[in-house]
């Protein structure tokens, strides 16, 4: 049976055998069994080392034809490393060899350049983006800080304005209340005035201050009341820091008689309340006059124990020292003397120190009387047990300036009275002395807003600051509570109107900032960031309102020495883009714009055609160019105009969408522009300019007609384009033509050559189709102008000096073929 098998499976091996001979394709392949084992077993070393994946790459590669294996031995051979090494020195007199290096050392010098300006460019990018965006941070934190900064901060410019997407409506639904309106309308009236040259016209403040009785708000009046009389002072200069004019003790000596004077009035009316309320404990009767009405008010006033300890008798049933007192509280020195003399003969010396100073209240008393009333003091009053004749004497002799008087003064208004009485113009050699200055630093630095809890009571903390002459931190102190940001803002404006605002020499200070050479502890309060701040929530939506806050900026400069209002204004466009509403609208018949928001306020020093040109520059840098081009065009710079439409007009010539279309649009307003007589002052554009703006659009004509396949007419357009030759008659002066064209024209030469290869291919189409119909001689000689054309567009595209694209001159090279 074994041997049965194994002849079969001899047979089939014989079999097999033969087959294989019969076939002439393969040749016959010998091996023995070891070299079959051998073959093998490197076969599996292969696999292992190199994987599956290789042999299937070799078996992948060589069904096409390609030996892998060779392949990757000549790559083994290539390296970069000689790319970039440097170049061996030559003998001085090998000149191929010379030449050789010079050459690759101009090529590794370029490579090396553009490798360092893109990294620098790259590196100068990301810090530009960083600083910008720190920037912007740096304004959020400043102006999210609630207290008022001590010292200089450099920021950058004014806060960051809202987008368009915040508001509701761009310049549709006001943004104003009826208070910030009512003071944006008297803002509006002022400002008219201003530009008609008005010089008899009402002050800010009480325009102000009379729109402040409409609101019902009597703590609102109240503070409107303090800026009016405090605001009531010889006028001052101009061109003097309003600080340092209020450090003259002239000036001095006004807010003080001023502060008092408030002061005086106010009380005298609580007193007249205080005895109509009650009139039968009063009992005034009918006789007017400060005596009787004090009279009334220490009837009630002093009652029973209160009458403890008082001295020196009475008047009319009444305590002496109290009717003084009260007589000089309320403003009425004559009263406090009718009061001392019917006293009776004790008190001569005073009563003449009360006659000096009624004479000249804001003056110490002469040696004699001070001497006099001094030593009384030391000897009698200080240790007195009536608070009253000790506040009287502090008040007319300035015995002790550090007496707090705290059983007479139990308000702060009564303890700021006292404190501005005994502030007196003094001899030098004074020792004892209390100034302004140190009343004021009392009142913000020792004392401060938490002394007088400002926030529970801003009334009383914005009056205090104010009847010292400290207006800077008392309008600063305002503009942190919500409610009266709106009037703190317009006080502000009020005293600027007056010149006794003191604001910074730099724009970019903080809201409430300190000058080193300022007297302590005068602050300044930046003006530009206040208004910015508060205009800011509706300058998109009430854009003429905004512009008349920016105007009170006019004679302040940014950091670059430009006009603040002007940089404003320019932030305000580039903001709203709204230009028409701003500048004005072109009428496209008379070629005359109307006038624009911006036009009010032309004088000598302001121009909106400047506004514009500033406004452009930056569309510019921001890559806006097609709001840049109308902004120019408001500007009357037809020069800029052109050269924008340019660069645009080369980007999107052959091609169409949204910004080709509008383009078209602006260009029928440019002719216009080009074929109007220029302005005055306006330089005409350069000639070879106004030739690429000409002939970009008879361009986009082109590729109009070329697209509609069109392409009689494109080639008419092309030939009167002057751009590219279509004769050999015009090759040169195309050529040359090219040479001194400017690069917008050049960058749109390959997309026209392409599409008159498109269009000879075509005709050549065209006419084959039609050669079996035409006579030979035509046919011919159509034929020959086709082959002209397609040769002397590639002598063109050879000889100018410009690199186009590499398929620009495959297709060309390829339409020549196909010409033949």
């Amino acid at each position: 049976m074994a041997d049965e098998d194994f002849s079969k499976l001899l047979q089939q091996a014989e079999q097999l055998t033969t087959e294989i001979e019969g076939n002439e394709e393969l040749p016959r392949v010998e091996r023995s069994l070891g070299q079959v084992l051998e073959a093998s077993h490197e076969l599996y070393s292969r696999v292992i080392q190199s994987g599956a994946n290789d042999i299937q790459a070799h078996l992948l590669f060589g069904s096409k034809g390609i030996d892998l294996q060779q392949i990757s031995q000549k790559l083994e051979t290539l390296s970069s490393k000689r790319t970039f090494e440097p170049l061996q020195p030559i003998a001085d007199s090998d000149i191929e060899s010379f030449l050789k290096n010079e050459r690759e050392n101009a090529i590794l010098s370029l490579i090396d350049e553009v490798n360092k300006n893109s990294l620098q460019t790259t590196e100068d990018q990301k810090w530009e983006h960083m600083l910008s965006e720190w920037t912007k941070e740096k304004i959020k934190l400043m102006n999210a800080m609630i207290g008022p900064s001590q010292n200089w901060l450099d920021l950058k410019r004014t806060p960051e304005p809202p987008s368009i997407a915040d508001t509701p409506k761009k310049f549709g639904h006001s943004m104003l209340d009826s208070i910030e309106a009512a003071y944006a309308r008297q803002v509006q009236q002022y400002n008219k005035l201003v530009f008609q040259g008005a010089k008899s016209r009402t002050a800010l403040h009480q325009k102000f201050s009379q729109v402040a009785e409409e609101f019902n708000d009597p703590k609102v009046k109240e503070m409107w009341e303090i800026i009016k009389t405090m605001s009531n002072i010889p006028a001052l200069v101009r061109d003097e820091d309003p600080l340092k004019a209020r450090g003259n003790s002239t000036i001095q000596q006004c807010l003080i008689a001023q502060g008092k004077k408030y002061l005086e009035k106010r009380y005298k009316q609580y007193m007249s309340d205080v005895v109509r309320a009650n009139p039968a404990a009063a009992m005034r009767g009918g006789e007017p006059g400060t005596f009787p009405l004090v009279k009334g008010y220490v009837g009630l006033r002093l009652q029973g124990q209160n009458t403890q300890g008082l001295t020196d008798g009475v008047i009319e049933d009444r305590p002496l020292w109290p009717m003084v007192y009260y007589c000089l509280r309320s403003g009425d020195a004559t009263a406090a003397l009718h009061c001392l003399r019917k006293a009776g003969r004790d008190h001569e010396e005073f009563i003449a120190a009360l006659e000096e100073h009624i004479r000249d209240p804001e003056k110490a008393l002469t040696d004699k009387l001070q001497t006099a009333i001094n030593f009384q003091y030391r000897i009698q009053v200080r240790n007195s047990t009536d608070p009253y004749k000790r506040a009287v004497y502090c008040v007319i002799g300035c015995c002790d300036v550090s007496d707090e008087h705290s059983e007479v003064a139990r308000t702060a208004d009564d303890y700021l009275w006292l404190k501005l009485s005994v502030i007196k113009s003094r001899s030098d050699n004074e020792s004892e002395s209390f100034s302004y200055s140190d009343l004021q630093k009392m009142i913000l630095e020792e004392y401060g807003e938490t002394h007088y809890h400002a926030y529970e009571k801003p009334l009383v903390y914005f009056q205090v600051l104010a009847l010292t002459g400290q207006f800077e931190p008392a309008i600063e102190f305002l503009s942190r509570i919500p409610r009266y940001q709106v009037h703190g803002v317009h006080m502000a404006l009020a005293l600027h109107d007056l010149y006794m605002l003191g604001t910074p020499r730099n724009v970019q200070a903080p809201l409430l900032s300190v000058d080193t050479d300022d007297p302590v502890p005068l602050r300044r309060l930046n003006l530009a960031r206040l208004i910015l701040l508060y205009v800011r929530k509706f300058e998109l939506s009430d854009p003429s309102d905004a512009l008349h806050y920016y105007f009170f900026l006019r004679n302040l400069k940014d950091p670059s020495g430009k006009n603040l209002f002007m940089c404003c204004c320019t932030d305000l466009a580039l903001e709203s883009r709204d230009y028409d509403l701003l500048f004005g609208v072109m009428d496209e018949v008379t070629g005359m714009r109307s006038p624009g928001l911006l036009d009010q306020f032309n004088n000598p020093h302001i121009d909106s055609k400047v506004i514009a040109l500033n406004l452009a520059e930056q569309l510019v840098n921001k890559g806006l160019f097609e709001d840049a081009i109308m902004v120019y065009d408001i500007a009357d710079n037809l020069e800029k105009v052109l050269e924008l439409f340019c660069v645009l007009l080369a980007q999107v010539v052959s091609g169409a969408g949204g910004l080709r279309e509008r383009l078209g649009a602006l260009s029928a307003r440019v002719a216009g522009r080009l074929r109007a007589p220029a302005p005055p002052a306006a330089p005409a554009p350069p000639a070879a300019l106004v030739e690429a703006y000409t002939k970009l659009c008879k361009l986009c004509t082109f590729f109009d007609q070329f697209h509609s396949e069109n392409y009689e007419g494109a080639l008419e357009t092309i030939r009167s384009c002057e751009l590219v030759p279509l004769s050999a008659g015009e090759l040169e002066a195309r050529v040359a033509g090219a040479r001194c064209a400017r690069g917008e024209l050049l960058r749109a030469l390959p997309a026209v050559l392409r599409a008159l290869c498109h269009i000879l291919i075509a005709q050549r189409q065209k006419l084959r189709a039609a050669q079996a119909s035409l006579p030979a001689h035509t046919a011919n000689k159509q034929l020959e102008w086709l082959k002209e054309q397609a040769e002397v567009l590639n002598t063109f595209a050879g000889n100018i000096a410009y690199r186009m694209p590499g398929d620009t001159y495959s297709q060309l090279a390829q339409m020549q073929i196909l010409m033949h």
